[in-house]
């Protein structure tokens, strides 16, 4: 597995990270306990050194499972904050909300539980978690990430985005990581930051790589989705069946040494040199070992004849990237 610096972190992280959304059950339904931990050790044996979630996956638990799972690895874990949900047992089932606290007091001691369920008494990156435009441009939440890393409490702070304008504010800001949305089908706002990180000024965690699973290209039409999958809530009947017509648009990329559509998206990523790592989320063990398999390989990751045509072809299939 092939490292990347984290922009002028002084970090260094594997290009693939396991990302944990999909593993805490928040995202795609249950997942057990013992598979859950086997992706997390088979991850650490493929050389996957970075490990993203967040504190309010699985209400902590998820943090609580990579403090278990990773106690002495030499590995990088870096959780989001700023996301309050009430416990399950206050609320009715499917009736969860979430919260945004992006306060001074809430953020200190949002790291300080973080840091006790990730067993790290400085956890290596944190990131505020979806905050809107305005909460970055008050200063508030920054400054208090600022604090927490003079205090040693963090090595390094930044933004999960929503979007560039959050991004590029929060690189005003001093944030020295950045993560954003990333793939095939929706480009233009790493792309829009073109200038703002050039210099490594930040460094870039691409999430959404897949698309949800959509660009792995395995979907069929008429997929649905069960309960507790968020992507039944994420696109329409209609929406997903445009989106899966629009996949024929890349679908040549898979040729030569790219066997699935699933390695054409994730190499997509790869092939940029300002993302630091592609987080990906597999399930289970199984997806796991497919995704690093198929994507193992050296540069150049996808050829420059192919990212010049992929524009292109997406525009004419009436993608707005």
């Amino acid at each position: 597995m092939r490292t990347r610096h984290l922009g002028q972190t002084g970090i260094e992280v594997s290009e693939l990270t396991l990302g944990t959304w999909g593993l805490s059950g928040d995202a795609y339904g249950p997942v057990d306990a013992p598979e859950r931990d086997r992706v997390i050790d088979r991850a650490l044996e493929l050389g996957i050194t970075a490990f993203e979630t967040a504190d309010v996956y699985g209400h902590g638990a998820m943090e609580t499972c990579l403090g278990e799972r990773l106690a002495g690895k030499a590995v990088r874990v870096v959780t989001k904050v700023g996301t309050f949900r009430p416990e399950a047992s206050s609320v009715a089932p499917g009736y969860e909300q979430s919260y945004k606290r992006f306060e001074r007091d809430y953020l200190h001691q949002a790291v300080l539980r973080s840091q006790e369920r990730l067993r790290k008494d400085k956890i290596d990156v944190v990131l505020l978690h979806n905050p809107a435009l305005s909460t970055i441009s008050r200063g508030d939440a920054t400054a208090a990430l600022d604090e927490l890393k003079a205090n040693g409490a963090i090595e390094a702070w930044g933004v999960s985005a929503g979007d560039s304008a959050v991004a590029r504010a929060a690189i005003g800001q001093g944030a020295q990581v950045i993560e954003l949305a990333y793939n095939l089908f929706f480009s233009r706002d790493l792309h829009d930051l073109a200038a703002d990180l050039a210099g490594d000024k930040a460094g870039v965690f691409a999430r959404s790589v897949l698309s949800y699973g959509l660009l792995a290209g395995q979907f069929a039409p008429g997929r649905t989705f069960a309960t507790g999958d968020h992507r039944a809530d994420r696109w329409s009947k209609s929406e997903l069946d445009t989106r899966l017509k629009q996949l024929d648009a890349v679908r040549w990329l898979v040729q030569g040494e790219v066997h699935t559509m699933r390695a054409a998206a994730v190499r997509y990523v790869l092939a940029n040199s300002v993302v630091s790592t592609a987080v990906l989320g597999p399930k289970n063990v199984a997806q796991l070992e497919q995704i690093v398999r198929e994507t193992e390989t050296a540069p150049p990751y996808l050829g420059d004849d192919a990212l010049a045509r992929i524009p292109r072809e997406l525009i004419l299939a009436g993608v707005t990237t």
